[in-house]
């Protein structure tokens, strides 16, 4: 029995999805992961944001308090929040994803930060990201780079 999970990427060009394999110690039953790109910052040297959407199929309630991204030195979950009357970004507190249900990473809420982007990595290349859930559980899936601003 495979012990992979099959993810589907949206392509940019209205093409059919492609199944990614993900490699069973990196991936979590019921975890699937849409629509993930990894935006490019408009000015070279800043942090770029991987967005995705996630829905949790399995029977278990999970939380997300960590992210790796293989292009990037280091990266950060964040989330926006209102401070002292103003919205802020900030490192996100674990990502709670109730059995059954979705999470949107998009502009605007909550996203990975990869910082120090690796040297050459351009629009068109992917990466590998990895979620890392309470008890060091791990989902990894692939997420290819666009210039900032691009539409999905």
């Amino acid at each position: 029995m495979l012990a992979g999970t099959s993810l589907g990427l949206a392509a940019c060009g209205g093409e059919a999805e492609e199944p990614v394999e993900v490699a069973a110690e990196d991936a979590i039953e019921g975890v699937e992961i849409s629509d993930a790109r990894l935006m490019l910052p408009p000015v070279a040297g800043n942090p770029a944001a991987v967005y995705f959407e996630l829905a949790n199929n399995s029977d278990r309630n999970l939380a997300f308090r960590g992210a790796e991204v293989e292009q990037a030195a280091r990266a950060e979950v964040h989330d926006m929040m209102e401070w002292d009357g103003e919205m802020v970004m900030g490192e996100a507190p674990p990502v709670m994803v109730e059995s059954g249900g979705s999470v949107s990473f998009a502009p605007g809420g909550k996203h990975v930060m990869a910082f120090d982007l690796a040297e050459g990595f351009a629009e068109g290349d992917t990466t590998k990201v990895t979620l890392i859930a309470a008890g060091g559980r791990r989902h990894s899936f692939e997420a290819t780079a666009q210039a900032a601003g691009d539409d999905r």
